[in-house]
């Protein structure tokens, strides 16, 4: 059996799990609990030695939130997306102020990422 992570990311992932910043709460919120549509999303989420924002792993679908620290750290971000595309991941990145200020225009990214129609009788993100 191929394990998914280490034993250290997975802990890190866990901590992490417990310390949203303000963006990833707003954005959890309308993620959590099949809100966008039948898709089951995962916060903190590791693949390999990474730890996404959220993740549909059935989907293949990984979001992250980006602060201005990674305006410094732009070459680890496209490492990191490299890799994320080679397991077969779409990645779509937002801005924290994004998700602050413009959140249906982020969710409404996500739900054309997902190929969804927004009139879902189980979406309650609207």
């Amino acid at each position: 059996m191929h394990k998914r992570t280490t034993p250290k990311v997975f802990a890190n992932a866990k901590e992490l799990n417990r310390s949203l910043t303000p963006a990833e709460e707003k954005l959890w919120t309308n993620l959590r609990a099949h809100r966008m549509g039948e898709v089951h999303f995962r916060k903190q989420h590791a693949i390999g030695n990474y730890i996404v924002d959220f993740c549909a792993p059935r989907r293949k679908l990984v979001i992250e939130l980006d602060g201005s620290q990674h305006l410094e750290q732009e070459e680890y971000d496209r490492e990191r997306t490299i890799f994320l595309e080679s397991k077969g991941y779409r990645v779509l990145r937002f801005w924290n102020k994004d998700v602050t200020n413009h959140m249906e225009k982020v969710l409404n990214a996500i739900w054309e990422a997902l190929g969804e129609e927004r009139g879902d009788k189980n979406n309650s993100a609207n």
